[in-house]
């Protein structure tokens, strides 16, 4: 079987342990987010034909491709976590500092020119390169090899010092921590070490606004919420606001990963206490989710919420691409890349191959689920995602 499911009993937590994510502190996020004037709801496009041609009461996904015109949701954690930073220096809450407040001149006087740095393959630099500038301030991105060229460019676009390094994803963030501590810069990671938590705390806490504009949107709660992890931290991040907000009526939570870099996977797989990695060079079509290392604050989030872990092949990202491209009926279209179709083409594969069936029943999905997406990205790669719409490249061989 192509698709690898682990079933997963989730710890038990009180409320209280998910408080950093609470609907208390999204709202927050949301309102420093709201603060940029360019900030929008990005839309729940609600795929009602699809969802009856399956057998599943509804089927919805949220659209970050609208996300400050950047194509993608990785804005939402670097900005909110440059925000925090700034705030900090200023002695003062991110709730008092909306962004038009850090724009003034007599702020970056307090300051000093301060210069972020990030490791990224693609959405993340580019929403802290956007950020930074947009607060002006300077920022440095590394990218691993492989890394598209058209990503490259728009993270320079946005007013960065980027270059693509010959390393795997894992080894560039190693080298950006170091230029960081070298150079003097600030780094903004999603990869949490013993003495490095605030900052990637605060870029999960920056992608609840996500969760906060879903619980406006969303008629009727979710009875599965399928989630694509990377390192972990959008996933962990949406899974404990939906675990804080709807209490002991949270959905069936579902993590989704490439088989080249399923990190999550294998550590509910082995079960034994310990985080387990992937190495090398993680050869994937998705690659927002080419990420070995599992952040450790995510781990310690997802399992106590987490359902279900998913490891997939390429073309199941492939098949969701296309099916959100040329959609049944009424239903919206959307542009979704390789990441950002990854768990929604998982479920589509599990919903509509009989050979799949047995996957199906495990996650418990019937005629009265109502399934939840996230389209993470657009078409930040071009090129590529023209190649696998329009050409059919990575189809089921």
């Amino acid at each position: 079987m192509d698709f690898k499911l682990i079933t997963y009993h989730p710890k038990a937590a009180d409320i209280g342990f998910f408080r950093s994510f609470s609907m208390e502190e999204a709202k927050k996020a949301q309102s420093y987010h709201a603060s940029f004037p360019m900030y929008q709801t990005t839309p729940l496009c609600d795929l009602s034909s699809l969802a009856r041609s399956l057998g599943v009461q509804s089927i919805q996904i949220k659209d970050e491709s609208k996300r400050f015109g950047l194509n993608a949701f990785k804005v939402l954690g670097g900005s909110y976590a440059l925000g925090c930073y700034i705030a900090e220096k200023l002695n003062c809450d991110i709730s008092e500092l909306p962004a038009e407040k850090i724009l003034p001149e007599e702020v970056r006087k307090q300051l000093g020119e301060l210069c972020f740095v990030t490791a990224t393959d693609g959405n993340h630099g580019r929403g802290v390169a956007w950020t930074a500038t947009q607060l002006g301030q300077k920022s440095v991105v590394y990218m691993p090899k492989g890394s598209a060229t058209e990503r490259l460019e728009n993270i320079r676009s946005a007013g960065a010092d980027a270059s693509i390094t010959d390393l795997n994803y894992d080894d560039t963030v190693r080298f950006a921590a170091k230029q960081a501590k070298e150079q003097g810069w600030v780094l903004v990671q999603d990869t949490t070490q013993e003495s490095y938590v605030d900052i990637p705390l605060h870029i999960m806490q920056g992608y609840t606004t996500m969760g906060y504009e879903l619980i406006q949107q969303l008629k009727e709660p979710p009875t599965h919420l399928f989630l694509q992890a990377g390192v972990g931290s959008m996933a962990a991040a949406v899974a404990a606001f939906f675990r804080s907000y709807y209490s002991e009526n949270c959905p069936h939570i579902i993590i989704v990963e490439p088989h080249a870099a399923n990190c999550f996977y294998r550590t509910a797989e082995a079960n034994d206490g310990t985080l387990h990695s992937v190495g090398g060079d993680m050869n994937t079509i998705m690659a927002g989710l080419a990420c070995g290392e599992p952040c450790s604050l995510a781990w310690d989030l997802l399992e106590h919420c987490a359902a279900a872990f998913i490891s997939c092949p390429d073309y199941a990202a492939a098949d969701g691409m296309r099916a959100l491209a040329a959609p049944l009926d009424d239903d919206p279209a959307l542009i979704s890349g390789e990441s950002g179709a990854s768990a929604f083409g998982c479920a589509l594969n599990i919903l509509r191959n009989p050979e799949l069936s047995v996957l199906k029943e495990q996650l418990k999905i019937g005629e009265n689920s109502r399934l939840l997406f996230i389209s993470t990205e657009g078409d930040t790669d071009k090129e590529n995602y023209r190649r696998i719409v329009m050409e059919g490249a990575y189809s089921k061989a």
